[in-house]
């Protein structure tokens, strides 16, 4: 089914330490979603286990991408008729866990899995192995749509990556802390913009030990316009995505007069 828009909710939560809990708590954040008509809702990154919890508790929660944590996701959409993307650390058996976030339809089957490439600081380093794989589109509901992870999205490469491929939004979990807001406030409008299209940022909220996460989960036009924009407490943002935005702002898009053939050192440099 191709459609001219498409709905996002964004899941703004404190993490609270148990998987089991964060389940239950998404199983009432979906059905509050479909109700509000979102076709898809995003979790913030490592949203079913909790983010700054250690490399030994990460590594005992890690499972595979089609694991009981992605069975019970599935379930959850296929129960609420929404599709998902949430983050979960991966297992991988060759070294420490990935951090991951997978795209599950709303009939429970797997659209995409992706891989955090780019590490933040020596806690994600400790806990986790950087994906190896530059993130792919996929297509749903005749959406051309792209996986990023929290710090990915702050390389300009990564989105123009997916910008290339034909991506017309990005929609990434996140953990973004205090005092990065400059993320949401500057990066965020400058890869919509001068990517011509929508970037869903869904972003953790609250404490969880020595660290406090600044929300302001958002969704940005690809003219650089924040279309909805959360403040620091808890909640579910709702923001409808539309084609016609993007068709327009391609008419002043930079993208058609790229000069590829100067661009050699940045990928070296």
């Amino acid at each position: 089914m191709q459609t001219d828009t498409l709905t996002l909710a964004l899941w703004q939560t404190p993490y609270t330490g148990s998987t089991a809990d964060a389940l239950q708590r998404l199983d009432t954040t979906a059905a509050q979603a479909s109700a509000q008509g979102a076709d898809l809702l995003i979790t913030p990154e490592m949203a079913l286990t909790g983010y700054a919890i250690g490399p030994e508790r990460v590594a005992a929660l890690a499972q595979p991408c089609d694991g009981p944590l992605a069975q019970a996701v599935a379930a959850i959409a296929q129960r609420h008729g929404i599709a998902m993307v949430y983050g979960y650390p991966e297992h991988n058996p060759n070294g420490k866990p990935f951090n991951a976030a997978q795209a599950i339809g709303p009939d429970g089957v797997r659209l995409m899995n992706t891989r955090k490439t780019h590490l933040f600081g020596d806690m994600d380093r400790a806990q986790f192995s950087a994906g190896e794989t530059a993130a792919q589109v996929f297509t749903w509901r005749g959406w051309l749509l792209g996986l990023l992870i929290c710090y990915d999205v702050e390389f300009p490469e990564t989105v123009r990556g997916l910008a290339l491929q034909g991506a017309e939004a990005v929609l990434v979990p996140t953990a973004n802390m205090v005092p990065f807001d400059s993320v949401q406030r500057v990066l965020l409008p400058a890869r919509a913009l001068e990517n011509g299209l929508y970037v869903a940022y869904a972003n953790a909220c609250g404490n969880e030990g020595d660290l406090t996460y600044n929300g302001q989960s958002c969704a940005m036009g690809p003219d650089g316009h924040a279309l909805s924009l959360a403040g620091l407490d808890e909640g579910l943002l709702v923001a409808q995505l539309g084609k016609a935005a993007l068709q327009h702002c391609l008419l002043h898009s930079q993208r058609p007069m790229r000069r590829a053939d100067l661009y050699g050192p940045l990928s070296t440099g």
